[in-house]
C-alpha cells in the first residue's frame, strides 16, 4: 500500500494511493490520521485495506484534486543516520579541500551506526517550499531512504528487525552547509546545519515494506531544475536498517512512527559535487518503487 497525509480544504486526513497512483482513499472515516493506522499494527493494516477494498461513497478523489502533506507531518521522532560510505569520502575529500584540512573517516564509524536526531517540528511534504534559512549563505539537498517504525519494541536483534519496518519514504535532509561545517568544528552536532523551519522533507508517501520488497535494491536519483546531479543504490548501505534497529534498540524502546534516516547516498548531495543550491531552483528526489519528492527553494 501506499499511505498518504493529504488536504482537500477541511484539514489534513490519511488516505491510501491507489490506480496507479492517480486516485486517493479517504481513510479517515477509520483512522484520525496515518500514526494512528501505523500504532494500530496489523489491525490497522487489515481495516486500511478494507475500506480500499469497498470504499463508501464520496471517498474516492482525484490525487490532483487534493494537496498532499508530509505523510507524518509530526512524527515522534526523527533519527538520522550516515550510512553510506560513499557519501562520507566525498565530503571530507570535498572538506580537505575547502579546509585545507586531513580528514579520516575514524574507526567507530564502521562499528556501528552513527546518528543525529532531527527536529521533528520542522517537517514538510512534497510540494511545499524550502525557506532558506537567514542565517545560512549555502544550502544543500540530501537524497534519502527513509524507513518508518512500526512496531513498538525495545533490544531488538538484528534478525527480527526487519518486523519492525511499518514501511519507507524518501527524506530530503536540507542542510546549511556553512553553518554546519562551522558548528562541527566544535565536536557536537549538527544543530543549526540542519535545524531550521522546512528543513526536514518527507514523501510523497509510505510505501509500506511488502510493497517496497528488497530495500536494498532501489536506484536513488537528484534533479535540480530538471538536470540530473546524483544517482546510487541503496544496497551501498554500509550499515543496514537492521543494524540500525537492532542498535537504537538497546535498552531504549522504538515506538510506531518513528523515522529513521540512510544518510545520504554516495554523490548524494551537491557538497560531494561541488555544486550549489540558489533560490528558485526546483530539487526533486526520485526512489524507485517510492516516488518523486519535490520542493522548491525561496529565499
Amino acid at each position: 500500500m501506499k499511505l498518504a497525509t493529504f488536504t482537500a480544504g477541511a484539514g489534513p486526513r490519511p488516505g491510501a494511493v491507489v490506480g496507479d497512483g492517480r486516485r486517493i482513499v479517504d481513510l479517515s472515516g477509520v483512522f484520525p490520521d496515518l500514526l494512528a493506522l501505523i500504532e494500530a499494527g496489523a489491525a490497522g493494516r487489515s481495516a486500511a485495506e478494507a475500506v480500499v477494498a469497498d470504499p463508501p461513497p464520496g471517498s474516492v478523489v482525484e490525487l490532483d484534486a487534493v494537496r498532499l502533506c508530509a505523510p507524518l507531518p509530526r512524527p515522534p521522532q526523527i533519527r538520522d543516520f550516515l550510512c553510506f560510505e560513499e557519501h562520507l569520502r566525498n565530503s571530507f575529500d570535498r572538506a580537505a579541500r575547502m579546509t585545507g584540512r586531513t580528514f579520516e573517516i575514524p574507526a567507530v564509524w564502521y562499528e556501528q551506526p552513527i546518528y543525529y536526531k532531527g527536529n521533528r517540528f520542522s517537517v514538510i511534504g512534497p510540494g511545499d517550499d524550502i525557506r532558506w534559512p537567514n542565517y545560512a549563505e549555502v544550502l544543500d539537498y540530501e537524497l534519502e531512504l527513509a524507513c518508518v517504525v512500526g512496531k513498538t519494541g525495545v533490544d531488538i536483534t538484528r534478525d527480527d528487525a526487519a518486523g519492525h519496518i511499518f514501511g519507507f519514504t524518501i527524506f530530503n535532509d536540507v542542510s546549511a552547509r556553512d553553518a554546519q561545517l562551522r558548528e562541527m568544528g566544535g565536536q557536537l552536532g549538527p544543530a543549526k546545519g540542519k535545524d531550521f523551519d522546512t528543513g526536514n522533507i518527507f514523501g510523497p508517501w509510505i510505501v509500506t515494506a511488502d510493497e517496497i520488497g528488497d530495500p536494498y535494491d532501489l536506484t536513488m536519483t537528484a534533479r535540480v531544475n530538471g538536470e540530473e546531479w546524483s544517482r546510487g543504490h541503496s544496497g551501498a548501505m554500509h550499515h543496514r536498517f537492521e543494524d540500525v534497529i537492532a542498535f537504537v534498540s538497546r535498552s531504549e524502546t522504538l515506538h510506531p512512527g518513528e523515522i529513521l534516516g540512510s544518510g545520504t547516498v554516495g554523490t548524494g548531495c551537491g557538497l560531494e559535487l561541488g555544486r550549489s543550491l540558489s533560490p528558485g531552483d526546483v530539487v526533486e528526489l526520485e526512489i524507485d518503487r517510492i516516488g518523486v519528492l519535490r520542493n522548491r527553494i525561496v529565499r
